[in-house]
């Protein structure tokens, strides 16, 4: 029997990027400087995203916050790493919608080593690739694919601000999107999975459903999704957790964790070794964890 990535909402769903700067406006300044070298280009972002904290008061609590939940920083140590969050997140950016579409062999060419990628080679079955807001996530999709050689499906939200697609959710290169709001999608994922594709998901935010768990979380509670850990079990297929950080030199590391499977009844357990390998990631880099809310919020419990 097909299984839902959704279920009957909250009354109240999180709405994580209500700020005025997600505009399509903003999107189209970034892509226009792509014209720029990659590396000037960086730079000029690492700037801008240093100076972001300034316009974004409620957003940069909220960054400060879990970065001293996270790290045990505080004072001058706390700051420097707050403003070190928004300039890695404006590098990823502009990567994200300018050298995110680049040929495959061009994107490789960014990328400084491949930790366990072999792993994705050996695999002769579909799979489920829980991801997560760090570093440049949308890249560690479609390394993936480049990878398998066969179709990742991108599992999204419906965006809020559908002038925006074209930026953040562009099909190519063996990656397709598919927004979570689509009545089929339960089907097509499971027939995907069946025919050996992919199913990437970001599995660090809760849907605001019934289908959330809370899970200790840096020595808190705090709600994660149980989506892709139900399909995996529902399907048979192992789950291969995925990262891609940005390093020194302006080049990426891609991590993929050993692929591990999911028992039936035994999802909320695959969901906690997932959460334990997420936090490993923002506790080895705290500042790549793009993540502008409160997680242990009451209000996403």
């Amino acid at each position: 029997m097909p299984v839902s990535l959704t279920s009957t909402p909250h009354a109240r769903r999180p709405r994580w990027y209500s700020h005025a700067y997600n505009r399509a406006d903003f999107y189209r300044v970034a892509a226009g400087l792509a014209w720029l070298p990659r590396r000037a280009r960086l730079g000029l972002a690492r700037q801008l995203g240093r100076l972001a904290p300034r316009w974004m008061p409620v957003e940069r609590a909220a960054v400060r916050n879990t970065l001293a939940r996270v790290t045990g920083a505080t004072d001058a140590r706390l700051e420097a790493l707050t403003v070190a969050t928004f300039a890695d997140f404006a590098m990823c950016f502009s990567d994200l919608v300018s050298t995110n579409r680049q040929p495959m062999a061009r994107l490789v060419s960014h990328v400084d080593t491949a930790e366990g990628a072999e792993r994705v080679s050996r695999l002769g079955s579909g799979f489920i690739s829980p991801s997560a807001h760090v570093g440049n996530w949308e890249l560690a999709g479609r390394l993936l694919a480049g990878r398998a050689a066969r179709t990742t499906h991108v599992v999204v939200a419906e965006e809020e601000a559908r002038e925006l697609e074209p930026w953040v959710r562009r099909d190519g290169g063996g990656v397709r999107f598919v927004t979570r709001s689509r009545p089929t999608i339960s089907l097509e994922l499971v027939a995907a999975l069946r025919r050996g594709e992919v199913v990437a998901v970001q599995a660090d935010r809760a849907l605001g459903t019934r289908g959330d768990v809370q899970i200790p979380f840096f020595g808190r509670p705090a709600p994660f999704p149980l989506g892709p850990f139900l399909l995996a079990s529902a399907v048979g297929v192992p789950v291969v957790p995925a990262f891609c950080l940005l390093g020194a030199g302006y080049r990426y590391t891609v991590k993929v964790a050993e692929p591990f499977t999911v028992a039936r009844g035994g999802e909320t357990e695959a969901a906690r070794a997932w959460v334990a390998m997420l936090e490993d990631v923002v506790r080895e880099r705290p500042t790549q964890w793009f993540n502008f809310f409160d997680i242990w919020s009451p209000a996403f419990a």
